[in-house]
């Protein structure tokens, strides 16, 4: 019955063979089809552990093709164990074309968890992990990677990359331009091999002791993300007022309170009234009237040019 078919998404290990599960051991043995990325490289593991598995190439240059088949497989009643050169399937590898063509066709997808580099270099980093984006390989050419960077340079979640080797040191390089040395980063190498490495630090000193080394080996980068500016506080507008009527006339009060906290002058001149200031209606408002009777005091002059509307630094023309 093709209903109890299934393509099963597994996990193996990144280098460790200890790392392989029992569910997923059995289920390499049990299933009709191994789909691998590298056959070559799959089947040793497969020898490993004792499994005469048929194996099935699935790689990107023949991916499409591929699909089709190993979808017919299923619905002609056959299992599909999809597995990866190391770690989890479809994090920068093939296979998501196989899960999403199985899905449409009715056929279950059955992950089975374990190994991951991405996982792996975030529990050790001590960056954060409770939000994070991965990015997996940056560009190869240098212009669209600094691009990529830059594009992330404000990014608040902790970033999370693969590096090739023979580009990590270039790849530093372009992070610590658009970044800073300061940037708390995490460079981890060869993990659960046996020349694991993990550099904890900064972009600057990651840079530093990556020159002084020999790359080889997969490398995962796990970079802080960027610090997000504080939220203004905002202001209690009764508050700004009260402080501001101990000392000055309502309409100044309210002129200086709306710059303080971004509401209307006129209603913060109202809220002043309320308060307890004085009972003048604010200058320019519908309702003030000139109470001088057409005298002009050496006060009142100074009181309008401070109170009038665009009247500050007309003097100096």
């Amino acid at each position: 019955d093709w209903r109890s078919a299934a393509v099963y998404v597994v996990a193996t290990p990144s280098g460790n063979l200890e790392d392989l599960s029992p569910r997923a051991l059995r289920v390499l043995q049990q299933v009709d089809l191994v789909a691998a990325e590298d056959t070559r490289h799959s089947g040793r593991l497969l020898r490993h552990f004792g499994i005469a598995a048929r194996l099935r190439a699935l790689h990107q240059h023949n991916e499409a093709r591929q699909t089709e088949a190993l979808v017919g497989e299923m619905l002609g009643g056959r299992s599909v164990a999809l597995i990866s050169d190391a770690g989890t399937p479809l994090l920068s590898d093939p296979g998501a074309r196989l899960v999403a063509a199985a899905a449409q066709a009715g056929v279950r997808c059955v992950p089975l968890p374990g190994p991951s580099a991405i996982t792996a270099a975030l529990s050790v980093a001590g960056l954060g992990a409770d939000r994070f984006v991965f990015e997996g390989f940056l560009p190869a050419r240098r212009a669209q990677r600094l691009e990529r960077i830059r594009a992330l340079q404000q990014e608040p979640r902790t970033l999370v990359m693969f590096e090739a080797p023979h580009r990590i040191v270039q790849a530093l390089e372009d992070w610590y331009e658009v970044c800073g040395a300061e940037r708390p980063a995490v460079l981890a190498r060869e993990l659960s091999k046996l020349h694991e490495t993990v550099l904890h630090g900064n972009l600057g000193t990651l840079l530093e002791r990556v020159r002084q080394t020999a790359a080889r080996g997969e490398y995962v980068l796990v970079v802080a993300g960027a610090v997000e500016p504080a939220t203004p506080v905002a202001l209690d507008a009764d508050r700004v007022l009260t402080e501001l009527l101990g000392e000055l006339p309502p309409a100044r009060a309210a002129r200086i309170a709306a710059r303080l906290t971004g509401e209307p002058r006129g209603a913060l001149y109202r809220r002043a009234l309320a308060l307890g200031g004085a009972d003048a209606p604010l200058p320019g408002e519908a309702g003030a009237e000139d109470t001088s009777g057409g005298e002009s005091r050496p006060d009142d002059r100074s009181h309008s040019a401070e109170e009038s509307p665009g009247s500050e630094g007309q003097g100096a023309r």
